[in-house]
């Protein structure tokens, strides 16, 4: 079991790190990349990681850094720590000193945030390698903002073998959440994500003269509607499902052209494989038949997802009281399932894995701007607990 001092000096380790842990998390905000670009990002990582004494190899998927702490007897428990580190494709509207550099790219999502927790995690465990047993394994994965994205891709090449770790952890920032706080939540957490392309083929022509068409933009209309009800009649109640479509695109088309195209771009959220499997499945029956009836032609390309998010129980509750004794139990709340996607959920299907999330909001400093915008920021403070919390978490683990 963890001592009270080792967690005491964890802490005292995360507040006397926290300026470099910004200072890492600046540097990475200022120079963000896209997904498998992360080329200087990495080079930063595997810099940081040789100045504190740990070993790692890059190349891992493309951009990938894998680290390891061997503390003593350190074949006797393996334990894994995630960090991703790619950004998104947005531009900028922060006034900050550390605005990013590269335009059109942005950390939108809070990757910098999870990478330089890693790093403060990865240096605290280093300094007090002599007082746990174990390894920790710590991944810096590329590309969690794409499908099928970086996780999938260190999973096929062994990223969870040799040494086989007997769990993984992961944390994301989360903007509703107050900076010193965490929050969890047990079981399924976050949904399965699926890519919708409904393509619809009709018949182009003046618009004044419709009975000479096959007018897909119609046909269009009546799938997105009839879609629908495939969740609300079809799916059990109890079971979370999402299905909607966000973009559509007519090949050509005017005010009085009918296409001779439409394209419709969508997403489908869900908790349950077997419904996630059955439903795409009537979809693509649906759209089929129906289109045939209107004349036109349809079909609807499905590309693969991450699975759904699934905290183990038992790790999570263990979790859960790491935290609140790092903490505070006051400062560790109950999450709602969410039915957002996350490649992390690869892991949570391999071995037993916990996802929590780190509050980062301060409403006073008008920090409240939700991810993937342009005003994305968070309070710095909360590095000191990203990184410390998540470093008592693996040792606490591994004494488990």
């Amino acid at each position: 079991m963890a001592t009270r001092e080792l967690k005491t000096k964890i802490q005292s380790l995360a507040q006397n790190f926290h300026q470099d842990i910004v200072a890492a998390r600046r540097h990475l905000h200022q120079h963000p990349e896209l997904s498998f670009q992360e080329m200087e990002t990495a080079k930063f990582v595997a810099a940081q990681l040789q100045d504190f004494g740990i070993s790692y190899e890059s190349g891992w998927a493309k951009t990938g850094v894998i680290g390891s702490i061997k503390g003593r007897n350190p074949d006797s428990k393996t334990i894994a720590l995630r960090g991703d580190m790619d950004a998104l494709p947005i531009t900028e509207a922060n006034e900050v000193s550390y605005k990013s550099q590269n335009e059109g790219v942005m950390h939108a999502c809070g990757h910098d945030v999870h990478t330089a927790s890693l790093l403060g995690a990865a240096r605290i465990l280093n300094s007090v390698k002599s007082e746990f047993e174990g390894t920790i394994k710590l991944i810096f994965q590329p590309a969690e903002e794409i499908t099928p994205g970086g996780a999938v891709q260190l999973i096929k090449e062994g990223v969870l073998e040799n040494p086989k770790p007997t769990s993984i952890f992961g944390q994301h920032v989360f903007t509703p959440l107050e900076v010193g706080k965490v929050g969890v939540k047990a079981g399924k957490y976050m949904a399965s994500t699926n890519e919708l392309k409904l393509n619809v083929y009709g018949k182009g022509g003046h618009g004044a003269m419709p009975h000479k068409t096959i007018d897909p933009v119609l046909v269009t209309a009546h799938l997105i509607v009839a879609l629908q009800q495939i969740v609300s009649r079809n799916c059990d109640p109890v079971l979370p499902c999402v299905l909607t479509f966000g973009k559509i695109n007519s090949k050509g088309g005017a005010t009085n052209i009918i296409p001779d195209e439409v394209e419709v771009l969508g997403t489908l959220r869900t908790m349950d494989e077997a419904w996630r499997r059955d439903a795409i499945a009537r979809m693509q029956n649906m759209v089929r038949l129906l289109a045939e009836s209107m004349g036109a032609r349809a079909e609807l390309v499905v590309s693969d997802g991450n699975p759904y998010l699934l905290n183990h129980v038992e790790l999570t509750q263990r979790m859960r009281r790491y935290a609140e004794e790092y903490m505070g139990a006051e400062n560790v709340v109950e999450l709602p399932i969410r039915m957002g996607g996350e490649d992390f959920a690869n892991y949570s299907h391999q071995i037993p894995a916990c996802f929590y999330r780190l509050g980062i909001r301060n409403e006073a400093r008008n920090i409240t701007s939700s991810i993937h915008t342009n005003t994305f920021d968070v309070d710095e403070d909360c590095l000191k607990y990203g990184a410390g919390l998540m470093a008592w978490i693996a040792v606490c683990e591994l004494a488990n």
